[in-house]
């Protein structure tokens, strides 16, 4: 009998895309949706994107690219890290990929066996967990549940790399719960990876450009530079400049790193093509209004989700300093009905929710905490207090 691989078996479709596909099934049918679901910026980038987009179709050469990334590519990125202070990094520190997700997964090949172990705090992005799944590594999660602000400790992190993972995923500002590290918090958790040498440091950061309240980005190597011989830092077009849809990852790091990222992209993707890497040139080398005023925005926005949060009676939710989601602990929910449905957990409470007031979000078991809900606020911001609205008075409702 033929079967498919046993990989597949692992595989899961993503939780955030089946909430998404099924509120616009909902809005295809007429009702009036409004989704806090999918984590997408919900602007466009500038027409210089578009107009270096337009003259590279025109000058087309149809031809094959570098495996690694075009070296105009890679130069617009290294100087854009070098804003962030990432410096000293070269072209053959870095490599692309079809998205920061595609990079990601070209890693989890590159460096994990079967067996071997990966860690990461949880609450995680869902993602992280279906790649291990994927390519058969083991999973060892650190559990940092609202009562710690959903972060990490300097002794979890001590106490997971005493069991020498062979890889920690790290990822700052937090997608699904907008929380930062600080300087002081990344430096005292950089202080226990140099500690144990054995293990890789993948920091998955697509969201330091988006920073609230006057913070600044920092990393494990700027705390201590001798970490950068094994952290690689991922970065990503989609959330900064709104170009989710046009696919463009990047990786800084070992060059033996960047090396096996290159050779896995000649095997899978060949090369980004030549007008997404125009338009991937335009973004990082262009004017940077358009980020910035939006990251004013998704601030604003912020601040209006949390003033609806915090008057909720029960609800706890740590506030988010960055990217562009709150994850609050609905779990006062548990045990109680809406309309005759019986709540028993956080898909029950989504589900209800999404049928009572149309309003969608992403149970917080798809990324390892139960108790929570993702609220993404890219939504237009004229649905965002109705939306906010329909949450509060659902929870009124609930007997």
């Amino acid at each position: 009998m033929l079967q498919l691989a046993r990989r597949i078996g692992r595989a899961k479709p993503s939780a955030i895309m089946l909430v998404a596909e099924k509120a616009k099934q909902l809005k295809a049918e007429g009702r009036d949706i409004i989704s806090f679901s999918i984590g997408v910026p919900n602007f466009l980038p500038g027409e210089h994107v578009y107009a270096a987009a337009r003259d590279a179709l025109a000058k087309d050469s149809g031809q094959y690219g570098s495996n690694r990334g075009a070296d105009a590519l890679l130069d617009a990125f290294l100087k854009h890290i070098e804003q962030i202070g990432l410096t000293g990094y070269t072209r053959a520190n870095c490599a692309t990929g079809v998205g920061a997700k595609h990079v990601i997964y070209n890693l989890a090949e590159a460096l994990l066996d079967e067996g071997d172990t990966i860690a990461f705090p949880t609450p995680y992005w869902t993602s992280y967990l279906d790649i291990a799944d994927i390519v058969g590594a083991k999973s060892l999660l650190l559990p940092c549940p609202a009562e710690q602000n959903y972060k990490m400790t300097p002794a979890q992190l001590d106490e997971a790399l005493a069991q020498k993972p062979k890889v920690f995923l790290f990822n700052n500002p937090s997608n699904p719960t907008g929380m930062v590290y600080d300087k002081d918090e990344i430096t005292a958790l950089a202080e226990v990876l140099v500690k144990h040498p054995d293990t890789w440091v993948i920091t998955d950061d697509i969201y330091n450009r988006m920073l609230f309240d006057g913070l600044e980005y920092y990393n494990f190597v700027h705390a201590r530079p001798e970490l950068r011989d094994r952290v690689i830092f991922i970065d990503s077009l989609s959330k900064t400049y709104g170009m989710p849809g046009w696919r463009v990852g990047f990786m800084a790091g070992p060059e033996v790193v960047a090396k096996a990222v290159t050779t896995m992209n000649s095997n899978h993707i060949t090369n980004l093509p030549e007008v997404v890497t125009a338009a991937a040139i335009a973004a990082l080398t262009g004017p940077q209004d358009v980020p910035q005023q939006k990251n004013i925005e998704f601030q604003g926005k912020r601040d209006q989700v949390m003033a609806v949060l915090d008057a909720i009676p029960g609800v706890v939710c740590p506030r988010p300093q960055g990217a562009f989601y709150a994850f609050p602990d609905i779990s006062v929910a548990f045990g109680k009905s809406h309309n005759s449905k019986k709540i028993e957990n956080d898909i029950d409470f989504c589900n209800a929710l999404l049928d009572a007031k149309g309003v969608a979000c992403v149970p917080g078991s798809a990324f390892g905490e139960p108790r929570a809900l993702r609220i993404s606020y890219t939504c237009p911001t004229p649905q965002l207090a109705p939306g906010l609205q329909r949450l509060q008075e659902f929870f009124a409702e609930l007997t």
